[in-house]
Parts: structure tokens; sequence; C-alpha cells
């Protein structure tokens, strides 16, 4: 065991699913032409004034809800001043001292919470590219409505803090937040560590890592960073508070710049913008139009017959994925049938297709019956995959693609008798190989059996029947 207690709080931006930006009406949408997107509030020109996009604020307070935070009725926003090329104004709109929300937490799968300091709502800054001709700023980003949260120093394990960042973006996606996509840029995060000796009461000097663009990414950059200033404390030497960028391909952080303070920043209260009332109405009337999140639907789905652990994680991992899977059990398709379809030959076909559930060639009902038809013996394990791949393909039901395909499941025990008793006469040698005890020939048997029918014999029939006639 070391000798040091790892602490790790993280910092989380999130952008929020709206149509235009925070303060302008320029729209957002992620790519496009660099600085096409751009109004004169983002651009901090002379004159202008921003303004509030209630719709933001909306999903900001759901976010806090599912979050399970407390709202605070009276919010303000302040400015944060630095000067960098992507920050026209030279300043940023952010929150301070009264954030909308307080508190909050985030599971970590193992029915532990990490606790959250507070939420604030802010702009956020353009995008610098560096390339060989020089840096270049493209500012469509610059004003897109971020949500940051902020976590408590709670974490103890790079692991944990990889945990916390999969809950936190399935309960902000289920509360339709954002789309917390990390290769658009639309989830961030920052991750601060620091080392104290086991028997102390006062945190050692935190660390923050910037640059970390995947949960992978997060937990390496800890791993490595938890190496560094292990191996820095025991050689009697002490850790400076500064930021450092992560370097995936070197798999090590490198020190970036000395961190700034709150001072730094100057704060102060925004001046071309009211204080924010938020009525006990509104609160209400988000909290009631909230889905089921993530930790709910999981407790429910417990309650399903044959599902595991497993099952229940995948199914609950993406909400339009658990939506899927309730419009086939609601279609008639058995909870553990539909789960081994969907983890099995759809998540095949959506990897293969780098799909999502929701550009999925068959509808639920139509998938619905084929599961149906294979549990009532219409169709064997073998031909309803042949079914499948046709209905792809065709806009058609399971029933009349198993007649299409000629593949209606043979479960008559007169007709698969008749075939079952020459596949004996037929083959003697596996006949005697299991009368002298070898199991494996009655399975050689079956697959003969399955031949001749051309696969659409009844598997549990035919076994059956071959049992019968060989005792």
């Amino acid at each position: 065991m070391s000798a040091y207690k790892t602490v790790i709080g993280l910092e989380v931006h999130c952008q929020l699913k709206l149509a235009s930006k925070l303060f302008s009406p320029a729209e957002y949408a992620f790519g496009g032409e660099a600085n096409s997107r751009v109004s004169a509030v983002d651009l901090g020109l002379p004159g202008v004034l921003p303004r509030l996009n209630e719709d933001a604020l909306r999903v900001a307070l759901r976010a806090a809800i599912a979050l399970d935070c407390e709202i605070n009725l009276r919010t303000k926003f302040d400015r944060k001043n630095y000067f960098y090329p992507d920050l026209p104004k030279g300043y940023q709109i952010s929150q301070f001292d009264e954030p909308y929300c307080r508190g909050g937490r985030v599971p970590l799968g193992d029915g532990r919470f990490a606790e959250l300091h507070h939420i604030h709502l802010e702009e956020d800054a353009g995008k610098n590219m560096h390339t060989d001709q020089g840096s270049l700023v493209d500012l469509n980003r610059a004003g897109v409505a971020l949500i940051e949260i902020v976590g408590m120093p709670d974490l103890s394990t790079p692991r944990e803090a990889h945990d916390f960042l999969e809950n936190l973006k399935q309960i902000l996606q289920y509360a339709e937040v954002s789309d917390c996509d990390m290769e658009k840029g639309s989830l961030r995060c920052d991750a601060n560590i620091s080392l104290m000796p086991r028997d102390a009461t006062e945190l050692g000097t935190k660390v923050e890592i910037k640059n970390l663009n995947s949960f992978r990414m997060v937990e390496r950059a800890l791993e490595y960073e938890q190496r560094r200033q292990q191996a820095l404390l025991a050689s009697g030497g002490e850790v400076s508070q500064h930021t450092r960028l992560w370097n995936d391909e070197r798999g090590e952080t490198k020190a970036m710049r000395s961190k700034e303070s709150t001072q730094d920043y100057r704060f102060f209260p925004e001046p071309d913008l009211p204080p924010i009332n938020i009525s006990e109405e509104l609160i209400a009337e988000l909290r009631a139009s909230m889905p089921e999140l993530p930790e709910a639907r999981r407790a429910r789905y417990r309650e399903l017959e044959g599902l595991s652990d497993y099952d229940i994680d995948v199914l609950t991992a993406d909400r339009h994925l658990g939506e899927y899977f309730e419009a086939l059990t609601k279609a008639g398709a058995a909870a553990k049938s539909a789960s081994n379809w969907l983890m099995g030959e759809v998540s095949r076909v959506l990897n293969e297709n780098n799909q999502s559930i929701a550009d999925f060639a068959i509808e639920a009902p139509r998938l619905a019956e084929l599961i149906r038809c294979q549990s009532e013996g219409k169709v064997n394990r073998l031909s309803a995959r042949k079914v499948f791949e046709r209905m792809l393909s065709h806009a058609e039901g399971a029933m009349a693609a198993i007649s299409a395909l000629g593949l209606e499941q043979i479960s008559d025990s007169g007709e698969l008798e008749s075939v079952v008793q020459a596949v004996i006469d037929a083959n003697p040698k596996p006949i005697a190989d299991y009368r002298s005890g070898k199991e494996k020939a009655l399975h050689a048997l079956k697959g003969l059996v399955m031949k001749e029918t051309g696969g659409k014999a009844n598997p549990k029939l035919v076994g059956e029947i071959l049992l019968r006639l060989l005792s």
C-alpha cells in the first residue's frame, strides 16, 4: 500500500443541446465553415448587449434536477476576465459566487455516490487551430451555452474517475441535456489530482490536467500523474500548483503553465445582465417532465425475468437502446430473448455499419414478431438468422420473410419421425458409436436430420425422436 492517499476532483464542461447560443441569436451546430456562425455579440463589437437564451436556462435546470442539486432561486452572471485569442471580448460571461445550483451527486455504479460542489452556466470560447502557417481562430463555438459541473475532491482512484464520467454522461443524455459527444467537444473534462500522506488531515497541492479527450484518456492521465507525484514526494520533492497537458501518444503529462487563482480572473458582476429569479413553478414543471433516469430504469429491469446484471448494464447504457428493448417486450417478445437479440445480431449489424439504434432498419414490432416465431417453434435459431438478414433489406414481417425463404420450421412429429428413421437406417456407424457410449454421435445424427430437412426441423423435437427410436 502506498504511503499516500490520492484525491481526485473533476470539472466537466458540457455543451447544452440548443439551436442557438447562450447570449446571441447565432445558431450553433458542430462543423461547418470556420467563422460562419458568429454574431456581433459573439465578436464583442462596441454597443452590442447580451440577451439570455431562456431555453439554455431550462436545459441547465434539467441537469440540476437530474443530478439532485439544490437550485438557487436567485442567481446572476459574472465577468471572468482573461485575454486569449479565442475570447474576442477579453472576458467570459460565467457565474462565480451565485451559481444557479449547488450540491448534487453522481452515482459510481456500486451503490456509492460522488458529491458535486456546484454547477454553473457560462458561455464557451472559440477554438484555436495551430497549423504550419501559424495559429488560426474559429469563433463558431464562441458563445455556445455550457454548464460546468464541478465535483468535490471525492474520488480516490483513476478508475472511480472513469466511472464518474460514464455515469454522468448517461444521466445527461437521458435528461436530454446534451449529446455528450467528446469527439465533437460537447463534453470536456479537466482533472485535478493531489496526494497526501495517509495520516494527514489537509489536502496536498493539486495539479490540473487538461487535453483529455476520452474517459479512458482521463483514467490513463490520472494513473500517470499519480505515479509522478508519488515518486516526487518519495524523493523529498514538493508538488507545485500548476496545469499540465496530457500527451496520449507518449503516455505522459507535461507542464503547461502555473495555475491561475481566483484573483487572476478579477471576477465582478456582469453589468449588462440583470440577476435571474427562478420560480418554484418552473422547477416543478421541469421536474414533472423529466424522463426516467438510468438508476430507476436499472431498478425496473431487475424485475424482468431472466435479465442478468450484464444485460441490464448494456440495455441502460443508451437510452434509445432501452426504449427499443421496451418496444420489443411491449410487442410480445420475452425480455431475455429480446436482450439476446439486441446484444447479438442487432449489435453486430449496428457495429458493422457504424449506426445507432435510431438508424436500425428493422422496426421493433417486426423484430418482435421474429423473436416470437422462434420461441413458438415456427422457425429455429439458424433459420431465424437467415430471416433476420432478409428483413434488413425487405420491409416485410417475419412470417412473410419465413414464407418467402421457405424456412418455416417442421414441428410435425409424424413427418419428422420418418426423416429420423431414414437417417438411422442409412447411417449404421454413428448408431453403433452411440450405443457404445459415444454421446457425440447423437449430435452427428441430429446434424444429418437437419441437413435432410434443409435446416427446417425443430431441433428439440428431433432430439426427442432420436432418443426414443434409438432406445
